[in-house]
């Protein structure tokens, strides 16, 4: 009995490895390298050309949209302005920096079900309602945390509002609080869930105890949870199954960790990136490669055989200390990096393999500020900036712009892509571009 039901259980994760190459179930793809292997998404587009629908969303959030199936799903938070007079007015309330207010007013934290063919809301769910502890920076929100599908159950986090589990329809499966957390300056959570395997891998990077933890995803119930010596980070994780161990990959300013997803024993770990951060790390060929731009530049090589810490040893493949970015992500297509510096449009491409510079830092034209990070299908990247304009590359090592597209509105959360679409999220609207119906 229990050889067939591990069959069966082996028989579920193979279905749906082969099902997700065709969606985007995770705010960084089905790989989590930013890149679809089956996407056919559009090269042009306007507010008047390859528009399929235009939503608009409710509230503020900056989570990516997913894809599975025929269904869309995004998360908003939605101040009601319902006021709690027992706390302090924002206008009350001291100084801070960046000017952050803590709220005192409730805010509705929504998960939204949308058709893929024509943007009708399916669904629509509050998980919760609340006044957030804390406030955020102004380029930041209470919705900025992606969702994650396993094509059976989605998942999504608010942070410290709360972990809520829902099946595809809509139904509640389970929900879990995990505490606040507090974080430096104020400055709001962002890192997403990542679900493999079963299992649900939480990270929280603060000012008070960081953790990482691990949920059983049909559950929510632990399985296991360690301490972390870190600071203020939002980068998600990576997963990836490599000599005999499934590693669990966190970047942080402190190190970079590897942990075995089974038991939450630390495999090997490697100091080296700068503060505060942000982007995910990358897999391909046996290679994680880290990122971090604030205060400093840090590219990280680093061989997923390694054992122990290997800070500063010959372990590390190669390094970069330019060029690097804050909030975006990377793009690793076919053995190219495509990254950002800082938060501005200045691309470089890297050999994955040598570490080469092909491209150094080139501007690109017409983008404004890069908060979006870039995803890649069908031999082109796609680079947004926070004015609307996308630029379409070819990928090559040199900078080739096949096309500049613009929307009137600000866009900070990434792109999706999936069969012939390409979804983007605004400040105010949620786009579906395609040439042709899905």
């Amino acid at each position: 009995m229990l050889g067939l039901t591990l069959t069966a259980v082996a028989a579920d994760i193979d279905s749906f490895e082969k099902t997700k190459a065709d969606n985007w179930h995770h705010w960084r793809g089905p790989s989590a390298t930013g890149v679809s292997a089956t996407a056919q998404p559009p090269t042009q587009w306007s507010e008047e050309k390859n528009i399929q629908w235009k939503i608009a969303i409710e509230g503020y959030g900056s989570a990516a949209p997913i894809i599975w199936g025929n269904k869309v799903f995004i998360l908003t938070a939605i101040n009601t302005g319902k006021v709690d007079p027992s706390l302090p007015r924002p206008e009350d309330q001291p100084r801070r920096v960046f000017g952050i207010k803590h709220p005192n007013t409730v805010y509705e934290f929504v998960v939204l079900c949308l058709d893929r063919k024509s943007g009708e809301e399916l669904w629509r769910k509050t998980a919760t309602k609340l006044i957030p502890h804390e406030g955020t920076h102004g380029d930041n929100n209470f919705a900025s945390a992606s969702p994650t599908t396993d094509g059976e159950r989605l998942y999504c986090w608010f942070g410290s509002a709360g972990l809520f589990c829902y099946d595809l329809n809509g139904k509640k499966l389970w929900d879990r609080k995990l505490g606040q957390v507090r974080m430096g300056a104020y400055l709001g959570e962002g890192c997403s869930p990542v679900i493999h395997d079963g299992k649900l891998v939480i990270v929280r990077d603060h000012q008070k105890q960081s953790t990482i933890e691990v949920l059983n995803a049909k559950t929510g119930e632990p399985i296991w949870k360690k301490n972390r010596a870190e600071g203020n980070t939002w980068a998600t994780p990576a997963i990836v199954q490599h000599s005999g161990k499934t590693q669990v990959i966190t970047t942080a300013s402190g190190k970079v960790r590897s942990y075995d997803l089974a038991n939450g024993d630390l495999i090997w770990q490697c100091a080296g990136l700068t503060g505060n951060a942000i982007p995910c790390p990358v897999v391909e060929n046996g290679v994680v490669f880290c990122m971090s731009g604030y205060k400093g530049y840090s590219l990280l090589a680093l061989p997923l055989t390694a054992r122990g810490d290997i800070t500063g040893t010959d372990k590390i493949l190669w390094r970069k200390t330019r060029g690097t970015p804050y909030i975006p992500s990377p793009v690793l297509y076919d053995g190219l990096l495509f990254y950002s510096q800082s938060n501005q449009a200045l691309l470089t491409i890297t050999d994955a393999k040598t570490g080469e510079t092909h491209l150094d830092r080139e501007r690109l034209r017409a983008v404004s500020n890069v908060y979006s990070s870039p995803v890649a299908a069908a031999g082109k990247v796609y680079i947004t900036g926070r004015n609307g304009v996308t630029l379409v590359l070819k990928r090559s090592k040199k900078l080739e712009v096949l096309s500049t597209n613009k929307l009137k509105d600000r866009l900070d959360a990434s792109p999706a892509l999936a069969g012939n679409q390409l979804f983007l999220r605004g400040r105010q609207f949620l786009y579906c571009i395609s040439e042709k119906n899905e």
